[in-house]
C-alpha cells in the first residue's frame, strides 16, 4: 500500500474522567464546622466522531494512536462546581466504519454529517455539602469522579461510490475513469500502474450524476491477500452498481470469460452479497481487438446469465457514452444506499445500584474483595475520619458482603483485603 494511502487504521480512545468533589466549610456563626460547601466536580470531556469532507485518507492515524479528552475540573469552596472537561473530536473521512476492535462489531458508519460522541465522559463527583444531613451536619468526606468510557476501535474507510469499475490489472478501468470524469489516475500499460482506489463525478447533464470508482489491485486470490485486492475489495461494498470490466483485445492472450468468471469468484470469496449485487458486463480495448470473437464469447456468456453486454473504447470513447448512460438510468431505479447498521452492543455502564463482588480466598488465607461498585466506593472515602469510616462500613453492610463472608466461612480474626485495604473481621 503506498503510503499516501491508509484506509484502515487501529486507534484507543478515552473520554475525560469526571472532577472529584471538595471537602470544604464555610465558616458561619452557629454552623457546626462553618457548615458543608464543598462543590461538585466537573463532567469529564467526550470523545466525538465527526465527518471531515476534506479527508479522503486516515493518513492522520498512522503516527498518533491514543486519544484522550480532557479531564473534568475538582470542585472547591464556598459551593463552587468544577470545569466541565474538554470534549476532543476526531474528524475521519465520509464512509468511516467505526467497529469495536476485539469483536469487530460496528458501532457506527459516519456516512452523514451527525456528529457521533464514541465515548462519554464520566460524570464529576458530589461535594460534602451533598452529604450533609440533619444526623450528619459536617460531612468530611466527598465524592471521587467517575472515569470516562474507554475502548479500542478500528477506523475502516469505505469509499461512498454509486458504480465500481472492477476487472484485472491493466483492463482499462482508469482510462474509462478518467474519459468520463475529471479524475486525473495514473495510466500505464503495465499491471498495477492503480495503487489506490480514484474517485469521479460522472455528470450527464443537469440533475444526473453519479459517483464512479475505480478499484485497483483485483486478481485471482484477492480476497485472501493476494496482489492489492484485499486491501481495496472493501471500498466496493457500497457500491450499489458494478461495472465489470474485461479486455477482449486478446493483447495479453487471455481469455476474456474466464478473466470474468475468475474476478466474480474473488468478489463471492469477499462477498457473497457483493457477488450478487447488479452488474454490467464491459468488454474494453474494443480497439485493439483484432476480430470479434473474444467480444463475442464475453457477449454470449453475460446474456446466458441474464447480465447486460457493453462494448466499449474509452481511448477513442466508443460506447461510453451508452455505457454512463445506463448506469445512470439502472441507478434512478434503485433505492439510495443505506448506512452499515450497528452490530455492537455496548455494555451497560455499572450504576450506583450494581454492587456485584468477587470474593476469592489467597494462598495466606486472605480473604479478597474486589468490585467495580467497591472499587469505586472506596475512592468517595476519606479513611483518616471517623465519620467517613463509619459511612464506609454501613455502605458494605447494607451491600450484604459481611453476610456473604459469614456464608463463605470466615472467621473472627482472619484478614480481609479490599484494594489494598486490610483489617481484621469482627462480627
Amino acid at each position: 500500500m503506498p503510503a499516501a494511502w491508509l484506509d484502515q487504521a487501529r486507534i484507543s480512545v478515552q473520554a475525560g474522567t469526571g472532577g472529584n468533589g471538595a471537602v470544604a466549610f464555610h465558616r458561619e456563626k452557629y454552623v457546626a464546622a462553618g457548615g458543608p460547601d464543598g462543590g461538585d466536580g466537573g463532567r469529564g470531556g467526550d470523545v466525538v466522531v465527526v465527518v471531515d469532507d476534506h479527508m479522503t485518507t486516515l493518513m492522520d492515524f498512522r503516527y498518533k494512536r491514543k486519544y484522550v479528552a480532557g479531564n473534568g475540573g475538582d470542585g472547591s469552596g464556598n459551593r463552587c462546581s468544577g470545569r466541565d472537561g474538554e470534549s476532543l473530536t476526531i474528524k475521519v473521512p465520509r464512509g468511516t466504519v467505526i467497529r469495536e476492535a476485539e469483536s469487530g462489531a460496528i458501532i457506527r458508519d459516519m456516512a452523514d454529517d451527525t456528529p457521533f460522541v464514541l465515548c462519554r465522559g464520566g460524570n464529576g463527583g458530589w461535594g460534602n455539602r451533598r452529604f450533609a444531613t440533619p444526623t450528619r451536619q459536617a460531612p468530611r468526606f466527598a465524592k471521587a469522579g467517575l472515569p470516562g468510557q474507554a475502548m479500542e476501535v478500528i477506523l475502516e474507510l469505505k469509499l461512498l461510490a454509486d458504480v465500481g469499475l472492477v476487472g484485472f490489472p491493466n483492463v482499462g478501468k482508469s482510462t474509462l475513469l478518467s474519459a468520463v470524469t475529471r479524475a486525473q489516475p495514473k495510466i500505464a500499460n503495465y499491471h498495477f500502474t492503480t495503487l489506490s482506489p480514484n474517485l469521479g463525478v460522472v455528470s450527464l447533464g443537469e440533475g444526473t450524476s453519479f459517483v464512479l470508482a475505480d478499484i485497483p489491485g483485483i486478481i485471482e486470490g484477492a480476497a485472501q491477500g493476494a496482489g492489492l485486492g484485499h486491501d481495496f475489495l472493501r471500498h466496493i461494498d457500497r457500491c450499489r452498481l458494478l461495472l465489470h470490466v474485461v479486455d477482449i483485445s486478446g493483447s495479453e492472450g487471455r481469455d476474456p470469460v474466464a478473466d470474468f468468471e475468475a474476478i466474480t469468484q474473488e468478489l463471492r470469496a469477499w462477498s457473497e452479497g457483493l457477488a450478487q449485487r447488479p452488474t454490467v458486463v464491459v468488454g474494453g480495448k474494443a480497439d485493439l481487438a483484432p476480430d470479434s470473437s473474444g467480444s463475442d464469447a464475453l457477449r454470449a456468456h453475460a446474456e446466458g446469465l441474464g447480465l447486460p453486454y457493453f462494448e466499449i473504447s474509452a481511448a477513442t470513447h466508443r460506447g461510453v457514452g451508452e455505457l454512463m448512460a445506463y448506469a445512470a438510468q439502472r441507478l434512478s431505479q434503485m433505492p439510495p444506499p443505506q448506512p452499515f447498521a450497528a452490530t455492537y452492543v455496548p455494555q451497560p455502564p455499572a450504576v450506583e445500584g450494581d454492587r456485584a463482588l468477587d470474593i476469592s480466598r489467597a494462598d495466606d488465607g486472605t480473604w479478597v474483595v474486589e468490585g467495580e461498585w467497591l472499587r469505586r466506593v472506596m475512592m468517595n472515602v476519606n479513611f483518616d475520619d471517623f465519620e467517613s469510616r463509619s459511612w464506609f462500613d454501613r455502605v458494605l453492610r447494607q451491600s450484604g458482603l459481611f453476610h456473604r463472608l459469614e456464608e463463605l466461612g470466615i472467621q473472627d480474626g482472619d484478614t480481609v483485603s479490599l484494594y489494598g485495604l486490610a483489617f481484621d473481621y469482627q462480627r
